[in-house]
């Protein structure tokens, strides 16, 4: 089986001489949906010493391999069927980052070369935004959010996590565009390639979307929402989800998974009369629960008041945008560079521990 192909392309090296590690290698690779250069010798090993994100050195390549003193580069694992004080030592010498024993540790490896088809481990923050009561305008500032990131040049992420809501690939306008929505990835679970979402998704200008279809699905399985949502987290610098108010176990979910959860509240008593019953169970899922107060032209309450009666810290505030609405009814959405939505979106992008654009 000719396992190479042209170095431009490599994610994964691996090197043995003994075939019968090989063929555990390859069997991994396949299940990673990873196709990784192979080289059979010390020689071969040397020359690709550079190729790919990822090495997997065969314990039996290992020292003659350190007494060559290669370069130290990052992204150097060991692999092997037997155990011993000289797996580590060689593993030491050449400067691998791991040892893995076989079969015992096949999940790990296996996870490893699926994160090196994905181009390695990135570390999205994941934003959470749920309204405190109907029409808060939390799918507004959800998407408001993500766009500016994405136009900060950020891998970006927005998902709609909520099958009820008006939906959010409506906002954008990108209801016929083709792509992967929700109802397609119901069977997922376990690992899923974080490539291979991104990839399958509809996007507006780089921004990747994940929303509903117009079928009758409107309850997603926990493990779909943990497996579709770590896929996203290992793809992106910012995730952002808007989420339902009502609670069960995918919800939960996304909560759990969220770096800052967002409750989005207008300054007024019904609303928050409404959020206040949010507060008790958000705090459970939630493990930074903040405030965003929508202040509507005539607001009987200030965003302090709202922050105080509510006991959360206010992240911002959102003034009104009067052209908004319309223009989200014609599949527009585009907020004023400078205005009240997009000065709220860059208060809450700079609360967020995130890679400057020339990093993205």
């Amino acid at each position: 089986m000719d396992t190479s192909f042209p170095a431009d392309d490599i994610s994964v090296l691996m090197a043995t001489t003994d075939e019968v590690l090989l063929d555990d290698l390859l069997r991994l690779a396949a299940a990673a949906s990873v196709t990784p250069l192979v080289e059979h010798d010390l020689l071969g090993l040397r020359r690709s010493w550079h190729a790919g994100s990822l090495v997997v050195v065969g314990q039996d390549l290992a020292e003659p391999l350190a007494r060559t003193q290669p370069v130290r580069r990052s992204g150097v694992v060991v692999a092997s069927l037997a155990d011993g004080d000289d797996l580590y030592r060689c593993a030491f010498d050449i400067g691998a980052e791991s040892v893995f024993r076989l079969p015992t540790d096949e999940s790990a490896l296996g996870d490893k070369l699926a994160d090196a088809l994905d181009g390695g481990v990135r570390t999205a923050q994941t934003l959470a935004v749920v309204g405190g009561c109907g029409g808060a305008g939390a799918t507004t500032l959800a998407s408001a959010v993500a766009v500016f990131g994405n136009r900060r040049g950020l891998r970006t992420m927005l998902i709609d996590g909520d099958p009820l809501g008006g939906g959010i690939e409506l906002a954008l306008g990108i209801e016929h565009d083709v792509g992967d929505r929700w109802p397609k990835l119901l069977n997922a679970s376990g690992r899923v390639s974080a490539a291979a979402l991104r990839s399958a998704l509809p996007s507006v200008d780089g921004l990747a979307v994940l929303s509903w279809d117009q079928s009758d699905v409107t309850v997603l399985p926990p493990e779909t929402m943990s497996s579709v949502l770590g896929a996203a987290q290992r793809s992106s610098d910012l995730v952002v989800v808007d989420l339902p108010r009502r609670a069960d176990p995918a919800v939960e979910e996304g909560f759990v998974r969220a770096g800052l959860t967002l409750l989005v509240v207008p300054c007024d008593v019904r609303s928050v009369a409404a959020a206040k019953r949010l507060v008790g169970p958000l705090r459970e899922v939630a493990g930074d629960l903040r405030l965003v107060a929508r202040e509507p032209r005539a607001s009987a309450l200030s965003a302090s008041d709202v922050a105080n009666h509510l006991s959360l810290p206010l992240a911002t505030k959102i003034g009104h945008e009067r052209d908004l609405p319309a223009a989200m009814d014609q599949g527009r959405f585009d907020p004023r560079p400078r205005g009240p939505l997009a000065r709220a979106a860059s208060d809450l992008l700079s609360l967020l521990n995130l890679p400057t654009p020339a990093a993205a």
